[in-house]
């Protein structure tokens, strides 16, 4: 007798053996390599063994496309946020400048605050960062972003409460 879970990976097992080469080298053709494309088909495989029913998927390449988007934004983001990061480096003088592991824990540290904070809705992102990073006083952000005072004080709770449940 074969388990819910037993099932779900002959499908994940189906669907690899029958479209890997044709995502790879779709993903490829976005990348400009190889290398990068064989990671992120690699992890869109991964995602659909969080899926609960594949059998209901009548369109496979089309999934595995809405799939590998998804990644691939977050992919071109976190470049996006790596190379910022090493810019900032690039300025500071050699004796201020952290070693190996230390920027691989400050990069790996940034990359979840990234992704904490994008699961946050747009307006409360926008005002928690405006807070946050610009130092911006609650009436200003409540002006900037076309909302009411009780508005941002509502999505700052919100902000804050979303953060601390990463904390623990």
């Amino acid at each position: 007798m074969s388990t819910p879970e037993h099932i779900l990976h002959q499908e994940v097992a189906t669907l690899y053996s029958d479209h890997h080469s044709w995502l790879q080298g779709w993903l490829c053709r976005k990348l400009g390599n190889s290398f990068d494309a064989a990671d992120l088909a690699q992890d869109t495989f991964t995602r659909l063994l969080a899926a609960r029913d594949l059998s209901a998927i009548k369109e496979p390449r089309a999934y595995l496309t809405t799939v590998a988007k998804g990644l691939l934004v977050n992919w071109y983001q976190r470049r996006s946020l790596e190379r910022a990061y090493l810019d900032a480096l690039a300025n500071l003088p050699e004796s201020e400048v952290p070693s190996v592991e230390q920027r691989y824990i400050i990069l790996e540290t940034l990359h979840g605050i990234d992704c904490m904070l994008d699961a946050l809705p747009p307006k409360v992102k926008h005002a928690f960062l405006l807070s946050q990073i610009e130092g911006a006083k609650y009436e200003a952000i409540a002006q900037q972003i076309n909302v009411s005072l009780i508005s941002v004080k509502r999505y700052m709770k919100q902000a804050f409460l979303h953060c601390l449940s990463f904390m623990e």
